[in-house]
């Protein structure tokens, strides 16, 4: 059944320099034009201990004259923004979170930060030939200037817009420069590359172990380790936790991770369309962080480290729109057990994980790298007929996975021999 479905992809400015100071001037007037957005709403809030929503905001504030710095559309985007800032602060304090703040003004001292502009279907005009795209300006920032600003973009090879329906355009401030960044929909009906059936065991080691219940699959989560060790010492040098160094720092962090993450998820959907896999079964870790008892579980201090860094469910939204996009079917199931069991006779038995690498089943026999063979539990979690069937299938695969290393110079993941690291 065909379904429609959302991609944001982000382009460079290549005429950054002759647009710079009008989309400054537009990044300042959306900053202030929140202000006078959160100056309306605190008095609400005082006078009647209600927020307003969008549509009130909108109602009251259309006649200011911050309003009309921006195209109509690019000013009801920031009070919108504004809405929901404000419905999510609500919703914590309704459930007792003292701790949440109403969002607050975008001012540093005497001056405003550029914020994020966006531009709606009557603000922008895209032209694809020529890689083009023209933003409208408010009424108030055209006089004795251009009407409009004029971006010339680049973005990845691999992106094609004109295969995609815009449906938004986001000018946004990102480290120095100005970033577009193109919120896309389409129609896509594609068929699944086949019948097969993959599991993916997600941890701490090895970011992702994948079982094909015949071949596997180990990925080392070496790269994001030594980026969050670097980054964190380099950050603790710091003198002040709020310094432009430190922000920087913490914005390569994650531009790093969620690279490594993408190219992941992209490496793994790619593996499963080559073995002809319908369905992708991935371990739910929603309660990793806590013990039995609904308390925080400690791993120890480079275990909660590497734990609390790494995005497990960024990484599995990741692998569910890749998958989608391949007409592969992404499900989620319990993990309860699958590092304990037998992937080949099912017995369950703490001692059988002898090491963090390592699983030996005292009842058959099986030796197995322990990541793998809780991945291959997991695949069978959706393969009932084939689960713990105790036959004399060939089960050196467990034992040996291939294993992929990040590179981080060619961005990419290549075998041990290849890769040119260690884990």
């Amino acid at each position: 059944m065909p379904t429609r479905t959302i991609r944001t992809f982000e382009a460079t400015i290549l005429n950054q320099r002759q647009v710079r100071d009008d989309l400054d001037q537009l990044g300042w007037a959306a900053s202030k034009l929140w202000n006078v957005g959160r100056y309306y709403a605190q008095g609400m809030w005082d006078d009647t201990g209600e927020i307003p929503d969008d549509g009130e905001l909108k109602r009251e504030l259309k006649g200011h004259e911050r309003y009309t710095d921006l195209h109509s559309q690019s000013s009801q985007r920031v009070l919108e923004e504004l809405a929901e800032a404000f419905n999510g602060w609500f919703a914590k304090r309704r459930n007792g979170d003292d701790r949440a703040r109403p969002p607050g003004y975008r001012k540093h001292g005497d001056s405003h930060p550029r914020s994020t502009v966006s531009f709606k279907a009557a603000g922008f005009k895209h032209d694809a030939q020529y890689q083009r795209v023209r933003l409208s300006k408010g009424r108030n920032l055209k006089e004795h200037r251009s009407d409009f600003v004029l971006c010339e973009y680049k973005t990845r090879p691999d992106v094609d817009l004109t295969e995609w329906d815009i449906q938004q355009v986001r000018a946004v401030h990102k480290r120095g420069e100005w970033r577009l960044q193109f919120v896309c929909r389409t129609t896509i009906d594609p068929q699944p590359p086949g019948d097969e059936v993959a599991g993916i065991d997600l941890g701490i080691c090895n970011f992702a172990a994948v079982s094909f219940g015949g071949d596997s699959l180990l990925y080392p989560g070496g790269a994001l380790k030594e980026d969050e060790y670097y980054f964190a010492k380099k950050r603790a040098e710091c003198d002040d936790s709020f310094s432009r160094e430190a922000r920087r720092l913490d914005q390569k962090r994650t531009d790093r991770r969620t690279h490594f993450l993408h190219t992941l998820s992209k490496e793994i959907v790619a593996k499963c369309v080559e073995r002809e896999v319908g369905t992708i079964v991935v371990g739910d870790l929603g309660g990793i962080r806590e013990d039995e008892n609904g308390d925080p579980t400690n791993w120890g201090d480079h275990g909660n480290m590497d734990l609390h860094g790494w995005a497990f469910d960024r990484f599995t939204t990741m692998l569910d729109y890749k998958a989608e996009a391949e007409g592969i079917e992404v499900e989620t199931v319990s993990e309860r057990d699958t590092s304990k069991s037998c992937s080949v006779c099912g017995r369950c038995d703490d001692s059988q994980r002898v090491e963090r690498g390592l699983y030996v089943c005292d009842e058959c026999g099986l030796v197995a790298n322990a990541d793998t063979n809780g991945a291959e539990n997991i695949r069978q979690k959706v393969l009932p007929n084939l689960a713990t069937d105790g036959g004399d299938r060939d089960n050196g695969w467990l034992a040996q996975p291939a294993t992929r290393l990040f590179s981080r110079t060619r961005g990419a993941f290549f075998p041990r021999s290849e890769a040119g690291c260690e884990p």
